[in-house]
């Protein structure tokens, strides 16, 4: 009966990363409540470099960002539902909320400036966006405690904490904005980031720094991307194949060519064949080797002839 839930999940999946090429990107950032300058400072400029990074992409990036006074509980439910209203099924949507969060041991909350929002609620607003490739990135304390609210199918989810009762500051943001401007994290070299390569990153960047302060982690990132089952650290089991596919940033040649009209349908096409190659290698151990082999040569180098294209 696992293996049994386990493949139609996937089957799911692959069904939503099926889709047309994304149209948009619809991002909205939060700092939440700081409650002390050093920590106002710090979610501020981390909000601020993401505001930047992803304005950058140009104008198929759609960015909200909500700093200080104006981070409540009411002003998000507003920009989300602006989004709600703008955003179209083969849109993408990504929720970064960086700040303090608490974990009563039932209910998971994001401190805002006045009220807070439950993860619960948090997920209701963003059920209403149509976008059916959804991203949310809780980079704050007690993260974990916000999974099962967050997770569906469809919705890939990733927490600073494993769980509800890692309460301390976490330092998971900083590595997250550091994975979206350092050239190393993009492991393919494809000229793009992923949420997974931009998670992988983080997450490791994160460990280093306990180790390197020889400090015990207080914090342990994990992600859940199929909609069901329990949070995990790493690829496997179906896990990882919506966070792989899902593209936050393009680079160099490949943001220049998505800015140009005439170059953008090779930058999607080659992004469709990627997606096709990594949803290839999940299925994998349910294929015909040969079927396997055959359609993943083909994947490849219909790629390199696309990549090609895009070098001239």
């Amino acid at each position: 009966m696992k293996q049994l839930l386990q493949s139609a999940l996937l089957l799911a999946a692959i069904c939503l990363l099926a889709t047309p090429a994304r149209a948009a990107t619809y991002y909205v950032i939060v700092a939440g409540l700081g409650g002390e300058p050093d920590y106002e400072q710090r979610f501020t400029a981390a909000v601020n470099d993401l505001d930047r990074i992803f304005k950058s992409a140009g104008s198929a990036a759609h960015v909200a960002t909500l700093t200080g006074v104006n981070a409540t509980a009411a002003r998000f439910k507003d920009t989300l539902a602006s989004v709600a209203h703008d955003a179209k099924p083969e849109d993408d949507f990504a929720l970064i909320l960086i700040g303090h969060g608490s974990f009563d041991g039932v209910e998971y909350k994001f401190n805002f400036v006045g009220p807070d929002l439950t993860a619960a609620e948090i997920s209701a607003l963003c059920d209403r966006i149509s976008a059916r490739r959804q991203l949310i990135i809780d980079t704050t304390s007690a993260s974990g405690g916000a999974m099962q609210a967050f997770v569906r199918p469809g919705r890939a989810v990733i927490a600073a904490t494993k769980s509800g009762t890692e309460k301390n500051a976490t330092i998971f943001a900083r590595y997250w904005v550091e994975a979206l401007q350092d050239p190393s994290a993009d492991a393919d070299k494809s000229d793009s980031i992923s949420a997974m390569e931009a998670f992988t990153y983080a997450a490791r960047k994160t460990a280093e720094f306990y180790d390197s302060q020889k400090r015990l982690a207080t914090e342990h990132p994990v992600f859940n991307d199929t909609g069901a089952g329990e949070p995990v650290r790493a690829a496997g089991s179906g896990q990882g194949l919506l966070l792989s596919n899902f593209t936050l940033l393009r680079l160099g040649a490949t943001q220049q060519a998505t800015n140009d009209p005439a170059r953008r349908a090779l930058v999607e096409k080659k992004e469709d064949l990627e997606q096709k190659i990594d949803t290839l290698k999940y299925q994998k151990p349910a294929m015909d080797p040969a079927d396997y082999k055959q359609q993943l040569t083909d994947a490849l180098i219909e790629l390199a002839k696309v990549q090609q294209e895009l070098d001239k």
